[in-house]
């Protein structure tokens, strides 16, 4: 008789955590079905020309492996966290990009690749529950706060998360000029 009481615990305990795991990184891909037509704002295609899509890469070249020298790092920039933080979306969150991730599972690969860089999520939070069609024509819409679900709206403060002098290559930072050069619609 024990048997049950410890079945609804476990049961119970499994939808109080399936409750709390929040919203999950999706990775570009899915934001560019939706984000890529240009009666929409073709945003995806706007992101692609910014030095966002490509923040990964850049930990790959010669100036940036010297200046994780310079700064005492015991690894390349592309493997530590402290340069992570800033180049890929999600670092340091369960469902975010990962530096190992099981080779053998194609999809698993393929959603880590999609989170190699600063991506729509990195600025609007992470968009498993807001991505989908009826959720987002309705907060499009003004019938549904995005931020129920996760949706962030950037502010000054979220790019100074890594425009700051924190940086290595860290040059001063006016919000109201850099973010005019990366504006798209929004949602």
């Amino acid at each position: 008789m024990r048997l049950i009481p410890s079945i609804v615990f476990l049961l119970m305990g499994s939808l109080i955590f399936a409750q709390d795991a929040g919203p999950e990184f999706v990775g570009n891909k899915k934001c560019k079905m939706c984000h890529n037509k240009t009666e929409k704002g073709a945003q995806y295609t706007k992101w692609e020309t910014t030095g966002h899509a490509n923040t990964f890469d850049i930990l790959l070249t010669d100036e940036a492996k010297a200046i994780a020298k310079k700064r005492g790092l015991k690894t390349t920039p592309d493997l530590a966290g402290e340069c992570l933080q800033c180049h890929v979306t999600g670092w340091g969150t369960p469902t975010g990009y990962q530096l190992e991730v099981d080779e053998t599972d194609k999809r698993a690969v393929s959603q880590n690749n999609a989170l190699k860089s600063v991506g729509c999520e990195a600025c609007h939070g992470a968009g498993s529950l807001y991505k989908g069609k009826k959720d987002m024509l309705a907060i499009e819409a003004g019938t549904l706060d995005g931020a129920t679900l996760g949706l962030v709206k950037p502010t000054e403060q979220t790019c100074l998360g890594c425009h700051n002098d924190k940086s290595p290559t860290f040059k001063p930072f006016d919000f109201k000029e850099r973010s005019a050069k990366i504006a798209h619609r929004y949602p």
